[in-house]
């Protein structure tokens, strides 16, 4: 069977057993040696500073609670109309202990949209970018689409650039996407 691509899926899980399903699918991915088929597994967190009794502390907190999300190598189905997991890893992720269901009508899974993925952090995404700080470049899309920009600070940790445009004589800071400036041609 030939994959197509990969997509990323929402598991729903008793809340609380995250962590121990993550592990477990990628234990059975191990044993049955489907690497090929389940990418990547993965519990959306992020890092919050906590203030207790007078003091800080830096803590892991998932982003949603009773979610694992799951990639899956998928194939287009002539049956099924659109690209598909196959039966085997469905039926692996969905028999392990603490899996409730897959997050879609009915329970048939439905791949989250690029878009949804990089919102959600679960992929970073780089750009390449050939301007440096002091630069002048042009807006590209959004409201200030065509605007000449001076670059003020680039940060590819965030794929964010900070430009300063001239909006009515006056200099005005921006923060966009890496892609949305470029190079004047």
């Amino acid at each position: 069977m030939e994959f197509e691509d990969a997509k990323w899926y929402v598991v729903h899980t008793y809340s609380g057993y995250e962590n121990k399903v993550a592990s477990n699918i990628i234990k059975v991915v191990d044993n049955r040696n489907m690497q090929d088929q389940i990418l990547d597994v993965k519990v959306p967190t992020e890092i919050v500073t906590e203030i207790k009794d007078d003091k800080k502390r830096e803590v892991e907190r998932k982003l949603f609670p009773g979610y694992v999300l799951v990639k899956f190598a998928v194939y287009f189905d002539e049956k099924f109309g659109g690209l598909k997991m196959t039966d085997e890893a469905w039926y692996v992720v969905r028999n392990t202990r603490g899996v409730t269901g897959f997050v879609g009508p009915e329970s048939k899974p439905v791949p989250l949209t690029e878009q949804e993925v990089f919102a959600l952090g679960v992929e970073k995404y780089t750009v390449e970018v050939n301007f440096s700080v002091g630069d002048s470049v042009t807006v590209i899309g959004g409201p200030f689409d065509g605007m000449p920009a001076e670059v003020k600070k680039i940060d590819t940790e965030n794929n964010t650039v900070e430009v300063s445009i001239s909006i009515f004589g006056r200099e005005t800071p921006l923060t966009l996407p890496l892609d949305q400036v470029e190079l004047p041609e």
